[in-house]
């Protein structure tokens, strides 16, 4: 019998989410080498991005980091070749992640943060590129 799903209500409950998304996106064949060539600390980026949700969620102090720098400087390693399809890639794998495991008010404000979120990163680093 499946269990229920839940509401996002815990710490625990955002790190679930994020270690179940990140398995998809290691696994994903169109863009798992952007995550898996650029992390080298699995556990720590993990426990980051719990941070990360958490505040973003629930407003809790804990994050630090620069998101929009850290996207830029991957888009430029992989030479400016991350697009909107690579964007489209994650967003699907993060609301499919958050439908399988979780209902309710808080998954549906983490799926529309992580579009807007996604449309403003992906902004950023293309202004950022340099012209061609």
């Amino acid at each position: 019998m499946k269990t229920p799903l839940k509401e996002i209500t815990t710490r625990e409950d955002i790190a679930m989410l994020v270690g179940a998304f990140y398995t998809k996106i290691r696994a994903d064949k169109e863009i798992g080498f952007y995550f898996n060539e650029s992390i080298t600390d699995w556990d720590a980026h993990l426990e980051k991005l719990t941070d990360f949700w958490q505040m973003n969620l629930f407003g809790t102090k804990g994050y630090t980091g620069n998101p929009l720098q850290v996207h830029v400087a991957v888009d430029t390693h992989f030479e400016e070749k991350i697009g909107p399809n690579e964007f489209g890639i994650w967003l699907n794998h993060w609301a499919q992640t958050l439908d399988e495991l979780f209902v309710g008010e808080n998954a549906s404000i983490l799926k529309r943060r992580a579009r807007k979120m996604g449309t403003f990163i992906y902004m950023e680093m293309f202004k950022s590129r340099t012209p061609k």
